[in-house]
Formats: C-alpha cells, sequence, structure tokens
C-alpha cells in the first residue's frame, strides 16, 4: 500500500459493498492510498453486468442513452417484445415513474450536459486501467480498431451524425468512413448484406469477466477481505458505519462506499438520494467463429455489439427494463440473433453458450451517481448505465481522492448523488 496521500482524520478503513468493476476500482484506490478495505457482495467478484457485458472500453462511445430519439424509437417499440429497446406491459408504478422522468430528459439540454460531464472521465478512463494493469491487475486491455457496420451507405449517415454532434460537445472521436472492400478487409465476417461502415479507433476492449476477477484476486492480494452477503441496512452513527444483512450479519467500518449498480436505488434512496436507478437489462451469449475477428463490431441499427471473447464472439445487446433479479426471456436471445444473422458469415449460431442477462444501472437523467450520501461517511458509485466498464477504473480513483482527501474532485460536481 502506498498511503502517502492519507490525511490527518481521513478513514482508515471502508466497506465498499459490491464486487463488480465500479466497487472492486474503488476499493484498490482506496488501497493505494492506504486505506483498509473490506469488500461485500450479494453473489460474489463479478457476478452482475460487469461478467456479461461487450467489454468495450470505449471513452468515444460514451453517448448517453437520454437522447431524444430513445424517446421517440421507444414509444414506437412498446407493443414489440422483439425490439432493441424493450419496455414490458407492467403494472410496475415504480418503473413507469422512472420511464416518466427519463422521458422528460431525453431532449438536447439534457443529452449534452451529460456528454460533457463525461468528458473528464472520458480522457482518463484508459489511463486509469493501465494503471490497474500496472499495479498488479493481470489481464489484458486490448487496443484495436471498433468498426461499425451498415446494410446501406444511407444508415451509417446517422452514426456520422452523431459523431459530430459528440464532436461538437467536447468529445471528438476519431473515424474514417469504408466502402464496402475495406470493410470486407476490416470485419471478415462480413455477409453481402453490409456494404458500408465506419472504423472508429483509439477504443479499447478487454474480457469484462476475466479483468474484473483478477481485479478482485489484486484487491484480496493486498490484504482486503471479500465475503458474499447482501446487505440490508445500512446505519452511520458515532462517527462510524455499519451495514447489517438479513441474518444478522454485522460489519463497521469508518466510511462505506455502496457500488451495487441497478440494486442502488435500494439502499441509497434512503440516504437522500433522489435519482432513482433502474436496471436496464442487457443478453449476451458466446458464438464460435469460422473466420477471424480482428476487433469489435458494432451494429447500431440493431443495436448489437460483438467483441472477439475466448476464440469466438461474444454478442451482446437489447436495452430491457425489468427488475434486475426477473428470469432470463430466450426470445430476447432469439430477437439479437434474427436481427444479426443476416449480417454476419461464419458464425455458427446454434453452437452459443455462456446465455447470459445483467441489470445496467440506469439513471433518468443520463449522469451516475458519484459522491457523498446524507449520511456522514456514506459514499455512493453508480448508475453508469451502458458504460460503468469503461467509467468504472477512473470513478474508483476519483471517488477514493474524495474519501481520503476529505474534497469533492471538480469533475465530479455534476455527478454529485444529492442533485
Amino acid at each position: 500500500m502506498v498511503g502517502a496521500d492519507r490525511i490527518s482524520g481521513a478513514p482508515r478503513s471502508v466497506i465498499v459493498v459490491g464486487g463488480g468493476i465500479v466497487g472492486l476500482s474503488v476499493a484498490w484506490f482506496l488501497q493505494e492510498r492506504g486505506v483498509e478495505v473490506h469488500v461485500v457482495d450479494r453473489r460474489g467478484v463479478a457476478a452482475g453486468a460487469s461478467w456479461g457485458n461487450a467489454g468495450w472500453v470505449s471513452p468515444g462511445l460514451t453517448i448517453p442513452l437520454n437522447e431524444p430519439s430513445v424517446l421517440r424509437y421507444g414509444l414506437r417499440s412498446l407493443l414489440n417484445p422483439s425490439a432493441p429497446l424493450h419496455v414490458p406491459a407492467t403494472v410496475d408504478v415504480e418503473l413507469w415513474t422512472f420511464l416518466t422522468r427519463f422521458a422528460a430528459n431525453c431532449r438536447w439540454s439534457s443529452w449534452t450536459r451529460a456528454v460533457r460531464a463525461n468528458l473528464p472521465l472520458n480522457a482518463e478512463c484508459i489511463e486509469a486501467f493501465e494503471t490497474l494493469t500496472a499495479g498488479g491487475v493481470d489481464a489484458p486491455v486490448i487496443d484495436a480498431p471498433f468498426t461499425a457496420v451498415f446494410r446501406t451507405p444511407q444508415r451509417a449517415v446517422a452514426l456520422l451524425r452523431e459523431l459530430r454532434r459528440m464532436a461538437e460537445a467536447g468529445q471528438p472521436i476519431k473515424h474514417t468512413a469504408l466502402t464496402r472492400e475495406r470493410l470486407v478487409e476490416q470485419v471478415p465476417l462480413a455477409s453481402p448484406a453490409l456494404t458500408a461502415g465506419v472504423r472508429l479507433d483509439g477504443q479499447r476492449y478487454i474480457d469484462p469477466g476475466g479483468f474484473v476477477q483478477a481485479l478482485g484476486r489484486a484487491v484480496e492480494a493486498r490484504g482486503a477481505e471479500i465475503s458474499t452477503f447482501e446487505v440490508t441496512d445500512v446505519r452511520a452513527d458515532g462517527g462510524k458505519v455499519t451495514v447489517r444483512s438479513a441474518d444478522g450479519t454485522t460489519l463497521s467500518a469508518d466510511a462505506l462506499v455502496l457500488a451495487t449498480g441497478a440494486w442502488l436505488s435500494r439502499l441509497a434512496g434512503r440516504l437522500g438520494v433522489r435519482v432513482p436507478v433502474r436496471a436496464g437489462r442487457g443478453y449476451s451469449f458466446t458464438v464460435p467463429v469460422d473466420r477471424p475477428v480482428p476487433g469489435p463490431i458494432y451494429l447500431p441499427h440493431e443495436r448489437v455489439a460483438c467483441t472477439p471473447y475466448r476464440g469466438g464472439l461474444r454478442v451482446a445487446g437489447t436495452m430491457e427494463f425489468r427488475r434486475p433479479d426477473d428470469p432470463l426471456y430466450p426470445a430476447r436471445v432469439e430477437s439479437i440473433i434474427a436481427s444479426v444473422r443476416p449480417l454476419l458469415d461464419g458464425v455458427r449460431w446454434e453452437e452459443r453458450t455462456d446465455v447470459w442477462v445483467g441489470p445496467r444501472p440506469v439513471t433518468s437523467d443520463g449522469r451516475p451517481l458519484i459522491g457523498a450520501t446524507r449520511a456522514p461517511g456514506v459514499y455512493v458509485a453508480g448508475g453508469h448505465g451502458m458504460w460503468g466498464l469503461t467509467h468504472g477504473p477512473i470513478t474508483g480513483r476519483l471517488l477514493a481522492e474524495q474519501i481520503v482527501t476529505g474534497k469533492r474532485p471538480a469533475v465530479l460536481n455534476e455527478f454529485d448523488p444529492l442533485r
């Protein structure tokens, strides 16, 4: 442990609730500053959204979900259970309250604010990954171009317009339009149905489950204890913070970080955090391939992401607003396959494995929640939506700084949990 950045009166011990990329990154960077850490997760390391996502470390693609077109698309797809964006017919009052607030933020002013808030995180997110790997996290971060693919050049215009809008908001992305011939060179899996592409440079990808498990091992090797139980209550009293499980297990420390992903509001809502977090569930699976996969493949029209994964291809897609613990719905997997099968050749779809659904934590205003709550010594880190993997390590570094120094970094002002 380094410990040189500790100040007098800073917490000497912290409980981190959440064993995903965000929680473990907070734990690792706290250890860098000499803090004793105890990590607690309801199911264990990398058991949630950190395991089955596409594995993209893509600062150039951290496009907030609350774009006005998403609202229009969502309204059109409400009654279509196979649509990439799906809201099931339900009487869940909390869900519809959340969606109403989300819809109110689907306007360009809110979207642009979220883009600009992300800029400092984007600028340093790859460096934060490099800090972890240089510090003992034994997992590769791979630099490779991402290729967005389209049936027609006209469909590529929508992405090019979005990239232009990101650049105008301060997030330029180096990209190159591809003809059919160049597209096939970049994406050997491309079927004849694909005629245009856009190459996106400066991005990275990882094996997400493997990376987070390696991060967990590194945190444990540095002296942290990792426990498996569900925290049901948080108390801050007398300079200590105590967590309790349903069976009466208790732990106490000087401070606490809630990094529980899509379950964040269950405890944070009692601590003055009014911005709700809901599960935007994504599905993924792995398929063997008969052709090379040089880098990630992005299908914007189908809203599907494909990544090289352990010799095959991980295919991830959909945004499904259900409760985080609801079961996997096989029809959602079939809809992903139906949309992508005509576009990629050399993929053995029927041999798929690792079929998975996981809840991504989505906020109603497109910005995550990072910082202190009203309870003394209690902090939250979550609500990153689809970009928790990209922004997990830099979130951990910045929040660790706030916890140890007592001063909130200016870049976290837009992510104030009490906004």
